[in-house]
């Protein structure tokens, strides 16, 4: 069995800016994570992107700019050996119904555990807002609450609790 570390990623793969992201250059990594992706990775752990996207559902934004910035997330990451095993984005918004891949729900969380054949017990979630902890708990990993824009101290912290 594997193991993996889940990140939400507004407020914690990149900056928090307090209202959607919605044009491109408005995404920008947030560069205390890059330290932690290194050290999980070299505790061998795969990193995985959890992320609600509703204002796809809302019209503020397409699906074609959530894949243009996971791309250019990707393409920074990938020269360090960085980029995200995975990513799973949720396009739905509460204000249109209900879905099973919103945080909090863990659906996709449990895609991801499924998929990588992931040991429940080696794997944590880091995020900024609760609806992370109660996706991670509502798919039997340990979740971890942290400000949006984490210092890299605070993200190694999560680390140094869960190994």
């Amino acid at each position: 069995m594997r193991k993996a570390v889940f990140f939400d990623r507004d407020g914690i793969v990149n900056r928090e800016l307090g209202d959607y992201i919605m044009q491109f250059h408005e995404f920008e990594l947030h560069e205390p994570v890059i330290p932690f992706l290194k050290e999980v990775k070299q505790h061998g752990f795969l990193t995985i992107i959890i992320t609600n996207q509703g204002g796809i559902a809302r019209g503020f934004y397409d699906h074609a700019l959530v894949k243009a910035c996971h791309d250019f997330l990707q393409q920074h990451l990938a020269p360090q050996k960085l980029a995200f095993d995975a990513i799973y984005y949720c396009p739905h918004n509460p204000q249109f119904g209900e879905c099973l891949c919103r945080k909090p729900k863990g659906l996709l969380v449990e895609k991801a555990i499924a998929r990588f054949e992931l040991d429940k017990s080696a794997c944590f979630m880091v995020g900024d807002k609760m609806r992370d902890v109660e996706a991670a708990t509502a798919a039997g990993i340990k979740g971890y609450l942290l400000p949006p824009n984490p210092t890299t101290e605070e993200l190694m912290q999560c680390l140094e609790n869960h190994v």
